[in-house]
């Protein structure tokens, strides 16, 4: 075999991150007690019931040409195979070569698609070893561009569709006995209404809910099996995709009011039913009017979150918490303008008011920190009666005005926003009067994809002069 014959030490790697199964962390069995744990919770080798090729085309099975030739003999794989023997780290090696060659970011993503369609401990082998490197691929911003081509690129299915027509508990319930395992402990779910900050992509959405659940794997040790992506089909309101010939979803206009809300009871209820009330399921890019709505419906009786409004804002919040040590002032003493209303923006607004309280002020002091802005511009009391009901307490007794600029010098903020999907909000002059106010602005422009940020890194290192030397150096050339 090749690596019988090769040495160890010229095999080549193709990183130099640690291994998520690295020897270093192979625990010390020479103590008895140790190794009689060891042996309890060790995983298990377990034969593969399926032979030949029907085990080559089991992504989860497949090792590709890392079988030995034992295991090719007993399993019914001999011949089918080309006769060479990669270790799986050659086979990796291999993989990052042929992706680096690839024109393109969806041409790579279109490649690793492939990958684990076809060898799934492989595929997560290269993830988990070019995490840096791979992560904008698999997730944002490639996977954007990746659900709005998705029917060009379409191959092979990788979640559950549920549409509007399995509108009942049995028929959901036997969707999700589709699957190929019962063992299912977390669901990414979205209805594809608000894709990232592209808008309405229907059933396009379902890359989401893949790329969630592949970051879940590669990074937080969550087993493959243990996974399942969910697209909720229940229309779209995009023409263009009702008007594609590729189109993968129902062609028809997006249901809403209670023959939706029955479809999202009916598939809580079907999934609890079919895998146990303990599973996770989260809500990934559902339409601001659904987000809140939905949360509010079920946080209490499942075990459940909507990764848009909670996810984002304990990640902002720890950024906001990072930065305080730099500025040398608490959360609650700095004032807060955001660029946008929407579901993120709001649960990122409402976790900082809860930080705020936590550090000492009312409810409505740490409210009137923080100031908004809309596609309508800054949330106003003469706005009132056409503001949602989580917007109405931010609401500030300040004239009307849509003009960003003008809010940044009129409030004073320490901290600046975006979660607004437009590209270059952040002017220049916007940054540079940040940069005036404070000597250490905050200024976190968080919409995705990239292509959609009100400013890039560069821009606000170059326009506020405020990085480290070493960035605003390699910024400034």
């Amino acid at each position: 075999m090749l690596s019988r014959l090769t040495p160890a030490s010229s095999l080549r790697r193709i990183s130099c991150t640690a291994r998520c199964c690295s020897e270093r962390n192979e625990p010390d069995l020479s103590d008895p007690k140790t190794l009689a744990l060891h042996k309890l919770y060790r995983p298990e080798r377990v034969t593969p019931s399926k032979r030949g090729i029907d085990l080559i085309k089991t992504p989860g099975l497949n090792k590709g040409m890392a079988f030995s030739l034992h295991e090719r003999q007993y399993l019914g794989l001999h011949g089918l195979l080309p006769p060479a023997f990669m270790t799986e780290e050659q086979q990796a090696y291999r993989i990052m070569t042929k992706l680096r060659q690839q024109p393109d970011n969806l041409a790579k993503y279109v490649q690793l698609d492939s990958l684990q369609d076809r060898n799934e401990k492989l595929y997560y082998r290269v993830l988990c070893d070019n995490v840096k490197e791979l992560m904008p691929i698999v997730y944002t911003p490639t996977v954007g561009l990746a659900c709005q081509q998705f029917g060009s690129i379409y191959r092979n299915p990788k979640g559950l569709y549920i549409t509007i027509n399995d509108n009942s508990i049995s028929k959901i319930f036997q969707i999700l006995a589709n699957w190929h395992t019962d063992n299912v402990k977390a669901i990414v779910i979205t209805d594809g209404e608000r894709i990232l900050g592209l808008g309405d992509l229907g059933t396009y959405g379902i890359g989401i809910p893949v790329g969630k659940l592949a970051l879940y794997v590669a990074l937080a040790g969550i087993r493959p099996e243990w996974c399942l992506p969910v697209i909720l089909d229940v229309g779209t309101d995009n023409s263009e995709l009702l008007n594609d010939p590729f189109y993968t979803g129902l062609r028809r206009q997006r249901v809403r009011g209670p023959e939706y809300d029955t479809l999202v009871d009916n598939f809580m209820k079907a999934a609890t039913k079919r895998f146990g009330r303990d599973t996770l399921i989260q809500f990934e890019d559902f339409g601001n009017q659904n987000a809140y709505r939905l949360l509010d419906r079920y946080k209490e009786e499942y075990c459940m979150f909507n990764d848009d409004i909670q996810g984002t804002a304990a990640v902002v919040v720890a950024g906001l918490l990072a930065a305080t040590r730099v500025t040398k002032k608490k959360l609650s003493q700095e004032k807060i303008v955001f660029l946008g209303a929407g579901g993120a923006a709001t649960g990122v607004a409402e976790m900082c008011v809860r930080q705020m309280i936590d550090e000492g002020l009312t409810e409505e002091q740490a409210c009137a920190r923080i100031y908004m802005v809309d596609i309508d511009g800054l949330i106003t009391t003469s706005r009132v009666k056409t503001l949602g009901e989580r917007h109405v307490r931010f609401a500030k007794d300040l004239p009307d005005t849509k003009n960003l600029l003008e809010v940044v010098k009129t409030v004073k903020p320490g901290a600046l926003i975006g979660a607004s999907t437009v590209a270059g909000a952040f002017t220049e002059e916007v940054i540079k009067e940040m940069a005036r106010i404070n000597p250490r602005p905050i200024i976190f422009a968080l919409s995705n994809p990239t292509s959609k940020a009100e400013c890039t890194a560069e821009a606000a290192y170059k326009c506020t002069n405020k990085g480290s030397n070493s960035m605003v150096q390699e910024y400034s050339g």
